[in-house]
């Protein structure tokens, strides 16, 4: 009641989000333990209990009281994502957030077990003892998950990438960082395909981000022209159309290049930025129709492969040679050896 009363309509009418999330996540748990703590007090009253559930149901209750906290904590932590915790995107970037949010569970889990062996009065000193050996066991039977695991904080240490960069994999793989976790990285694709890969194969691949480092992405339009065509007159016609197209950066500015003459055109590429790599494949669609539609008014030709025959014909009759060149194969095959003369008669 005093939560819901009192706590909640004032944390609602505060400028900030903190307080009012803050106060919704521990109205639940307040109101277990304090049922509990109440089971709690009525158990310690004397009479008490006959052993051992003098014992046993007091710990039982603070184990509740433990569990209910540190589950909520856990889901808590879970389900954080960019929507419900731009409070904390306001300082940490979704990188950090994303690694921050997956060492705290790890942190909790092993917090929860070590008081509830508290709880329970375990001797914890035979464990620390036996740590050194329970270690290298472990090191031995999860080596790749402890090779993923300090792959990940390579990553997150080198930020060779984070949460929301354009990426390409040694294998090729485009798409956007989605979560960098401590076990693996998730990438989304253009397809909207998920793909994870173990932070393990991330810290010793190949990576290119094309989001760094400047977000802006640059875009190659690659053109041909006709040998007869303008080429000021070409270059004049891309640039006009990259600047009509809104959605392309201002700075830097597009440029046009002449790239190599082909066999049967002159090939040129529209160099153009647009503001973040997963606008590459959108804009550059849009450019090619504007690109075509300017060529067709300015008179402007894209040439097709083409090929010149010539043939050998008498310039008199105007008819083909009828014993054309022989073979030049043939004409190199040796010539058969004579056959040696008859043995004359003695």
């Amino acid at each position: 009641m005093i939560i819901n009363r009192i706590l909640l309509p004032i944390a609602i009418r505060t400028s900030f989000d903190v307080d009012e999330h803050f106060v919704r996540f521990i109205r639940r748990p307040a109101v277990l333990s304090v049922l509990l703590l109440g089971i709690l007090h009525a158990a310690l009253l004397e009479p008490t209990f006959p052993s051992p559930w003098d014992t046993v149901l007091p710990n039982v209750i603070k184990t509740l009281i433990l569990a209910v906290w540190w589950i909520s904590l856990i889901r808590e932590i879970t389900i954080m994502n960019e929507n419900n915790t731009r409070w904390a995107l306001r300082k940490f970037d979704k990188t950090r957030f994303y690694m921050l949010k997956n060492i705290s569970r790890i942190i909790l889990l092993f917090i929860g077990i070590i008081w509830g062996l508290i709880i329970w009065k375990v001797n914890l000193t035979p464990l620390f003892a036996s740590a050194g050996i329970v270690g290298i066991a472990i090191a031995l039977a999860a080596k790749d998950t402890l090779a993923n695991f300090f792959g990940g904080i390579a990553l997150f240490t080198d930020a060779a990438y984070k949460v929301g960069d354009y990426i390409i994999l040694g294998t090729g793989e485009r798409g956007e960082v989605v979560e960098l976790g401590i076990r693996s990285t998730k990438i989304k694709t253009r397809d909207d395909v998920m793909i994870t890969v173990p932070n393990s194969i991330m810290s010793t691949t190949k990576i290119i981000n094309q989001s760094a480092p400047e977000v802006s992405f640059r875009i190659r339009i690659d053109i041909n022209v006709s040998y007869d065509s303008n080429l000021r007159t070409v270059e004049k016609t891309l640039l006009q159309v990259a600047e009509e197209h809104q959605a392309l950066e201002k700075k830097p500015e597009p440029r046009v290049r002449v790239r190599s003459f082909g066999e049967s055109s002159i090939f040129l590429q529209l160099l153009v930025w647009v503001e973040e790599p997963a606008q590459r494949g959108l804009q550059t669609h849009h450019l090619l129709k504007m690109i075509h539609i300017a060529f067709k008014e300015k008179g402007i030709e894209i040439p097709f492969p083409q090929r010149t025959l010539h043939f050998d014909t008498d310039l008199e009759t105007g008819e083909t040679d009828p014993n054309p060149d022989p073979d030049p194969v043939a004409a190199l095959s040796p010539s058969p050896e004579p056959e040696p003369p008859p043995d004359e008669e003695t």
